[in-house]
């Protein structure tokens, strides 16, 4: 049974990193948005404290805690909004910076979101090959 859980581990594995990957690669693009390549103001703007609020997950999802990956998944969607808005109304370079932007936010929604669905379908699995087994026990004289 153990051989059958082994690939979807793997993907468990991949999506740990993608989330952390994607997560970090906002925290640098949010900084490096708004201190140095288009910031609202010349030599940057407060508004480089929107990488803080993302800071906070960070820990969580490198220590793989379920409860981080399903409340980012939502969050992220607040980056997702204000990469819209300034792609649709920044002049470039910062509707680049934008567009980078939604897409770090699907990456790393996609990737949670998928962390969540193989960790619980893992779960379920494994509970009922040790039902099995108990059950096999049981019954074996």
């Amino acid at each position: 049974m153990n051989l059958s859980l082994s690939p979807p581990g793997n993907a468990v594995a991949a999506t740990r990193w993608l989330a952390a990957g994607s997560l970090l690669a906002l925290i640098v693009l949010c900084l490096a948005w708004e201190l140095v390549l288009a910031p609202l103001r010349p030599g940057g703007s407060w508004l480089a404290l929107k990488a803080l609020p993302l800071c906070i997950p960070l820990a969580g999802i490198l220590k793989n805690r379920m409860y981080t990956y399903r409340w980012v998944s939502l969050v992220i969607w607040l980056y997702f909004i204000e990469g819209v808005v300034r792609a649709w109304g920044d002049a470039r370079p910062g509707s680049w910076l934008a567009g980078g932007e939604i897409v770090l936010c699907l990456v790393l929604f996609t990737a949670c979101t998928l962390h969540v669905r193989l960790r619980q379908r893992n779960a379920r699995a494994q509970a009922q090959a040790q039902a099995t087994a108990d059950t096999a026990t049981a019954v074996a004289p």
